[in-house]
């Protein structure tokens, strides 16, 4: 009798749902197909950021004040958290089935807790598809010994990466090794078997990670990241499979040598490849958020970023603040638009942190390149990007173009001077950047570059090296402080680029547009959540034995340390109760299998070690865990956490 009941239902639901849109189906299937095509940024995601207050509220109240933010959003609201960013109280949700963006964004906007909620944005790889050449390292070897043969080495960067004056050559032997300098490749990854990178000695080696034990070593939360990190597939796999990144990263190793003879010497620069743009040149603004944090807590003195999109994210500007009160410079591709930046964004490269240089495109004969995009306030200076010639994955090379291409002749140049002189911050690096430019003119003494960038020239690196050798070390910087509040987030998706298409509902008299639903859709609303209860009922006695708990269970955001066999897993428990917890990590684990965890305590000042046993999985990256037997030791913490977080639920 109760499954033919559910049947009826069933059947009518479909029937009244097919009526009551059957009027307007067709514009409907229209505004959702404009929607898709037009949005850019990862469907069903956001970022959302809490509001501080440092000089009132300590660490301990601000980590009570997340949790009770984190169980309404989840428990109340159907939110999905699937990473936090926890120094800078950010978070990044899975929204709701069926809810959109923009209303996802809207409400987390109104609520009171929130700052700033904004769209998990899409940025892409700066390059031209235009023809390429490909070399084998012999052929270029070849080259190399006829270009110098041939005495072409005096103005080039590298021997053949273009003949434009730049002086790269002139500082080679000229710079002062005083310490190891990073640069951060935040791209496509990187070839590590590349000759040049292995001759060289040029690739990052973190000192804390011991290689291939699926164990996190350093405990900074990355299993395996004994060169970087790849934030895309969450490994330390630092494989590059666009190609893009392994370019960019030999054009900046190629600026304190030659990459081309095939005979290295060791290299004043380490690359630490970040992987965030994955196959297609893609990546997410949660992941270069990702990537540039890595970067900083792990030492980078300069983050390339060859990359950038029109959406403003004021998530990823606060990223860029924190590399700048670091002291960590902060290099970005102007874009290949042809654009006025200054009235056209691209970010981040349009950022106002003091530590961004944007870089604009240049020919070899120091004209703009046609694609490039330029901005008199914006841009402050070009670098060559026509056909530059660098390393490519398989061992080979490879011509690209771009701003990409440009963009590293700058993070080259800026660790160069940090070599020089290690204790210099962005600030001043930035500035001997800007100030020992080359102003290139025509015949007639115009300015080649007037117009077009702030200083009206391109980059020189031998002016930059001597000056930098002259100058008085500032030991501090002018302060910056990030605040959304220079910036219309939530409010205006449309207006910020993302060209999102809203939904337009008719009513039956006029034709127009409605504020809201007529008392006919009331109607068939009612009705419809009439019929529909049978199958919500059925839904939930259907539901995982998780969520029918003998123990009160309690959102929560804090870390977990993983041991299955031999492997060490870095996760994530999203909720706890006395009898177990939801393990959030990407990982296959066998439903069925003990697991060993050593949880941290929301607030972070302890941790407990428990066993216990997958119950339920869902996707391979959520997992119900029931705790085995445990001591009263820790019954008591358990105890004692719950009891915080009831309190700081009750208080919201």
């Amino acid at each position: 009798m109760a499954r033919a009941l559910l049947k009826l239902s069933i059947y009518l639901l479909l029937f009244l749902s097919f009526a009551s849109y059957a009027h307007g189906q067709t514009q409907y299937t229209v505004h959702q197909s404009q929607y898709v095509q037009s949005q850019n940024y990862v469907p069903g995601e956001i970022i959302v950021k809490l509001k501080t207050d440092s000089s009132t509220m300590g660490s301990a109240r601000m980590a009570v004040r997340a949790q009770s933010f984190l169980s309404r959003v989840q428990s109340r609201n159907g939110f999905h958290l699937k990473r936090s960013f926890r120094e800078l109280h950010m978070y990044h949700f899975a929204v709701p089935t069926g809810m959109r963006v923009e209303d996802a964004v809207a409400q987390m906007q109104n609520d009171p807790d929130v700052q700033y909620a904004e769209p998990n944005y899409i940025f892409t790889k700066e390059t031209i598809d235009l023809p390429s050449e490909h070399y084998s390292a012999q052929d270029v070897q070849s080259m190399s010994v006829q270009a110098q043969s041939s005495g072409n080495t005096a103005q080039s960067s590298t021997y053949l990466a273009t003949s434009a004056p730049i002086e790269v050559t002139s500082t080679w032997g000229n710079v002062t090794p005083n310490a190891t300098v990073v640069v951060a490749v935040v791209d496509t990854g990187l070839d590590l078997t590349h000759p040049v990178f292995t001759g060289a000695n040029a690739i990052w080696t973190n000192s804390g990670e011991i290689p291939n034990n699926q164990i996190d070593d350093d405990n900074n939360g990355y299993v395996d990241d004994v060169n970087g990190y790849n934030f895309v597939a969450n490994s330390g796999a630092m494989y590059d499979d666009d190609g893009h990144g392994t370019h960019v990263s030999g054009i900046i190793v190629g600026t304190g040598e030659n990459i081309y003879d095939g005979t290295y010497s060791n290299s004043l620069i380490k690359i630490m490849p970040l992987k965030f743009l994955d196959s297609t040149g893609s990546g997410t603004t949660a992941n270069a958020i990702s990537a540039i944090y890595y970067a900083v807590n792990n030492g980078a003195s300069v983050i390339n970023n060859s990359w950038g999109g029109p959406n403003y994210s004021a998530a990823l500007e606060e990223a860029i603040a924190y590399a700048y009160n670091a002291g960590v410079v902060f290099v970005a591709a102007a874009g290949n638009y042809s654009d006025d930046n200054d009235t056209t964004p691209m970010y981040p490269a349009n950022y106002n942190v003091p530590n961004v240089i944007s870089v604009a495109a240049s020919t070899d004969q120091d004209q703009m390149a046609y694609f490039s995009n330029f901005g008199q306030q914006s841009v402050p200076l070009a670098a060559p990007g026509m056909s530059i010639l660098s390393t490519y994955p398989g061992g080979g090379f490879a011509t690209m173009s771009g701003t990409s291409m440009a963009t590293p002749f700058i993070s080259g140049l800026a660790a160069l001077i940090k070599e020089q002189s290690p204790k210099m911050l962005s600030y001043q690096i930035k500035q001997i950047i800007d100030q020992q430019v080359d102003m290139p003119v025509d015949s007639s003494g115009n300015y080649l570059l007037a117009d077009k960038v702030a200083t009206q020239g391109r980059v020189n690196f031998l002016k930059a090296i001597d000056a930098t050798k002259a100058a008085l070390v500032q030991s501090t910087q002018p302060a910056y402080s990030f605040s959304s509040q220079d910036r219309q987030l939530a409010s205006s998706l449309a207006a910020s680029g993302c060209g999102l298409i809203k939904q337009v509902i008719h009513d039956d008299k006029g034709g127009g547009p409605s504020n809201g639903l007529g008392p006919e859709s009331w109607s068939i609303f009612f009705i419809l959540a009439m019929f529909a209860a049978p199958i919500l009922m059925y839904q939930y006695l259907r539901r995982k034995p998780v969520q029918r708990r003998v123990h009160e269970r309690f959102k929560i955001d804090t870390d977990v340390r993983v041991k299955v066999g031999d492997r060490e897993l870095v996760g994530s428990i999203s909720s706890i109760s006395m009898g177990g917890v939801q393990l959030n990590v990407d990982a296959l684990i066998e439903q069925g299998g003990i697991i060993a965890m050593s949880i941290r305590s929301p607030d972070g000042r302890e941790s407990i070690a428990v066993e216990g046993r997958i119950v339920w999985s869902e996707a391979q990256k959520s997992y119900g865990v029931q705790f085995a037997e445990t001591n009263e030791a820790i019954k008591e913490k358990i105890a004692s956490w719950t009891a915080r977080l009831q309190r700081a639920a009750f208080k919201a």
